[in-house]
């Protein structure tokens, strides 16, 4: 929020510097973002009386002028402006100023062979404005001479960052009472007298939401003339952003930046019928003042008449029924709505404006009635006109907050040792009532102030943050036990694991377009945002794939030859009852080139299933899952090429991981070339170890060198080749260590439908070497295992 010191000033009574204000906002909690002085921007403008004005001789719409700063001689300038004359005001820029709309050096120069020594300049030229069509007129009574940036009265600008808690600070005069409070001067409130009224008011005005809209007061003012508003207001609205647009507007503007209370004004003549606060109806449409229009719904409530939709109350205005320059009779509504339905409202038509900031974060139930006298003479002062008696429709929730506090938790909650008196002073002056039993009534607008902790922040803030001293935390002596889970730690281990094996860890978005997260869904519902940050981010990730795609298709673009990437994150599902369940999940990447082209392998080489699944089994195994009884079965899913993909599974129904080549048909999808291939293991799924609290035991080298025996079998080609593996390993598993397949053949001598696959078994002598007749007897039971599954020793 921006405010000028001058608009400070009309609030608080101070003798502070610019800095000295900044420092005491900073110290009670509001942060200074920026500090912003006119003055300096307007440094080597002057004003100056034109003396005399004639045609330049060389240029048609040029003229020259003999200018008077006051001092020395006239000073000789060319200028284009049409309002250029003998004996107006106006701004001078001479030699070394700097115009603040371009950022131009003035210089002396010619001008079509015309010396100039300076430049007369516009509104928009020192961005006072947007006129350009001619050069600022000066009332007669300016004093030739005076620095333009005193005579416009320029004031240091000051923004501050006001927190979502303190709505009651989103105007000038609430960061006026909270510096009083804090010592920097005097409180100055505004408080103005009720304006009666001449007869009744000619509108109805009710409200038929009273959850919405508990309050709505309202006045007509007849006779008024809507035109430019006073250069003291501009100023100021000026000085926070807010660019003039009308008297009638202005004022109902002046109030929100000045109290935090946003108000409206209607033309009366563009109403019918009696004005109410009621619920929109299912299909029902504004215009809005931002020339838009929304479809409303019967949550939320409007103000209307029996013509329609006037105003998505407290967040926008309509269009149609605005004040104009032909507005001669207007009516005021200043409202109170309830912050909930207005954040609820605001989110569902994507509308911001600085009302809804305001109302949404909680405005001041007691100022309904100051709000309204105060607007009313802002506009009969400066627009003119009658106003009727006002019309109070409702009644806000102005029941006070009563807390029961203790001084001493100060010291014990804010680290701070204030005097009960001190305490007592800075409530009070920030409009709390404290009783001699310290019975805190709080005021209404401080819809922040819940208990008494709430209170010790506001007097530790007021005292000074920096008084509040760094203590250390206290810390049990000895070394400090590990604090990570069981979960963080084999998480810890798969990334170290997965770096080393050349892969690079991605963060990417738990939220997905939409289609993306369906196409990974497999039926599932989904998490869907009602308010997401981007339409693009709507739906909670159900995989961890379609965000490690985006990324290596990123990579792609940008010419990267491929990408081997990994995520360590969650997954989200509806749960039963539709609770959210979450699944910590591995998910890899596999795209572009594994091998570069080279002399020695010809073409680059890419990434096939074998790959996802050598990177699934390493992975998996350094999280501690059971690697030796896994077994691959069936498809890993729609997203997978069929027949190029797998699952990990202990057991029919326990899936540990999914890998394989994704489907052409995925691919498409996100837009990205293939082929590429991807895993995912599914953490939650790995089962605990037992006994995992005991330490290994130490590990010793075999004395004897291992033995290795090859076996070649005929199998059904369909069988899964792991299957064989695992019934070999398991024939010995005291001295059968390792069992792997080193050769697959179909061809000439393999009858159709079957396949020979060759398997090097590693067998490990114990306290002695092997006997023929222990080989043997390991051999028998090698092949005795393999006919289990079908398997038929060819050699």
């Amino acid at each position: 929020m921006k405010f000028s010191i001058e608009w400070l000033k009309y609030f608080l009574e101070t003798d502070a510097s610019v800095q000295e204000i900044a420092d005491k906002l900073n110290a009670i909690g509001h942060e200074v973002e920026g500090i912003e002085d006119p003055a300096e921007k307007l440094a080597g403008f002057t004003v100056a009386e034109v003396l005399t004005a004639g045609p330049h001789p060389d240029a048609d719409k040029l003229q020259v002028l003999s200018v008077s700063t006051g001092e020395g001689e006239p000073l000789q300038v060319v200028c284009g402006a049409p309002n250029a004359r003998a004996g107006m005001k106006g701004v001078l820029g001479v030699a070394g100023a700097v115009v603040p709309a371009n950022g131009m050096e003035l210089k002396k120069s010619k001008i079509r062979g015309v010396e100039s020594n300076g430049m007369m300049c516009s509104v928009r030229e020192l961005e006072l404005g947007e006129e350009h069509d001619g050069i600022i007129e000066l009332p007669a009574d300016a004093p030739v001479g005076a620095s333009f940036a005193e005579y416009h009265a320029a004031s240091p600008i000051i923004d501050v960052a006001i927190t979502p808690d303190r709505p009651d600070c989103m105007g000038v005069m609430g960061i006026a009472r909270d510096l009083a409070a804090a010592g920097l001067g005097t409180f100055k409130p505004v408080e103005a007298d009720e304006i009666a009224g001449e007869g009744a008011c000619p509108v109805e005005i009710r409200t038929d939401d009273a959850e919405g809209c508990p309050a709505f007061y309202g006045r007509v003012i007849r006779g008024v003339s809507n035109g430019a508003s006073p250069e003291w207001m501009q100023r100021r609205l000026k000085a926070a952003g807010q660019r003039p647009i009308s008297a009638l507007v202005d004022c109902t503007n002046y109030l929100m930046l000045a109290f935090g209370r946003p108000a409206h004004v209607y033309d009366l003549a563009k109403l019918s019928g009696p004005v109410v606060a009621r619920r929109a109806k299912d299909g029902e449409q504004i215009e809005a003042l931002n020339e838009k229009t929304y479809t409303l719904d019967d949550t939320m409530t409007v103000i209307a008449d029996d013509a329609g939709v006037h105003d998505v109350a407290g967040i926008m205005g309509g269009e149609h029924s605005g004040a104009t320059e032909a507005t001669t009779d207007v009516l005021l509504e200043i409202a109170y709505f309830d912050p909930a339905r207005i954040g609820v409202t605001g989110r569902k038509l994507g509308l911001t404006s600085d009302a809804r900031t305001r109302f949404e974060r909680g405005v001041d139930p007691e100022f309904l009635d100051e709000g309204l006298a105060i607007l009313t003479d802002l506009i009969v002062k400066t627009c003119g006109g009658t106003p009727t008696e006002v019309v109070r429709a409702g009644q806000p929730p102005v029941e006070p907050k009563v807390v029961q506090f203790d001084p001493a938790r100060t010291a014990k909650l804010g680290g701070v040792e204030v005097a009960e008196d001190r305490q007592r002073d800075i409530l009070t002056a920030l409009d709390f009532k404290v009783a001699d039993d310290w019975t805190v009534t709080c005021p209404p607008r401080r819809h922040d102030i819940e208990g008494p902790a709430d209170l010790v922040e506001e007097v530790v803030r007021i005292e000074g943050l920096d008084k509040v001293a760094s203590v250390p935390l206290t810390r049990a002596p000895g070394v400090a036990k590990p604090t990570a889970t069981p979960e963080q730690l084999v998480q810890r281990k798969l990334r170290r694991a997965a770096a080393a094996r050349g892969l690079h860890e991605a963060v990417t978005w738990s939220f997905l377009p939409v289609p993306e997260a369906e196409h990974f869904a497999d039926g599932a519902d989904l998490w869907v945002l009602d308010n997401p940050i981007s339409e693009d981010l709507k739906a909670m990730r159900p995989s961890l794939l379609p965000g490690l795609l985006t990324a290596a298709k990123r990579a792609a673009d940008r010419g990267a030859a491929g990408a081997r990437l990994f995520e360590i994150g969650r997954r989200y599902f509806r749960g039963e009852g539709g609770h959210s369940d979450e699944r910590a999940t591995l998910g890899l990447v596999l795209a572009g080139e594994k091998t570069p082209r080279g002399w020695a392998n010809g073409k680059a080489q890419g990434f096939d299933a074998y790959d996802a699944k050598a990177e699934a089994l390493a992975l998996l195994e350094a999280a501690g899952a059971p690697v030796d009884n896994l077994k691959v079965m069936g498809e890993a899913g729609p997203q997978f090429h069929p027949g190029q993909s797998a699952t990990l599974r202990l057991g029919p129904k326990k899936v540990l991981a999914r890998f394989g080549a994704l489907h052409p048909k995925t691919l498409k999808a996100f837009d990205i070339d293939g082929p590429v291939v991807a895993a995912e293991i599914f953490l939650d799924a790995i089962p605990a170890k037992k006994n995992a609290e005991f330490a290994r035991s130490t590990y010793s080298p075999p004395a004897l060198q291992p033995v290795t025996r090859d076996f070649a079998f005929l199998v059904d080609s369909a069988m899964p080749a792991g299957d064989l593996v695992k019934a070999v390993r398991g024939a010995d598993k005291g001295r059968i260590v390792d069992a792997r397949i080193f050769d697959r053949f179909d061809g000439q001598g393999v009858p159709e439908g079957k396949t020979s696959l060759a398997l090097e078994v590693t067998l490990q002598p114990g306290e002695k070497s092997f006997t023929d007749e222990e080989l043997k007897a390991i051999s028998d039971a090698v092949v005795k295992a393999a006919a289990k599954t079908g398997a038929e020793l060819r050699a």
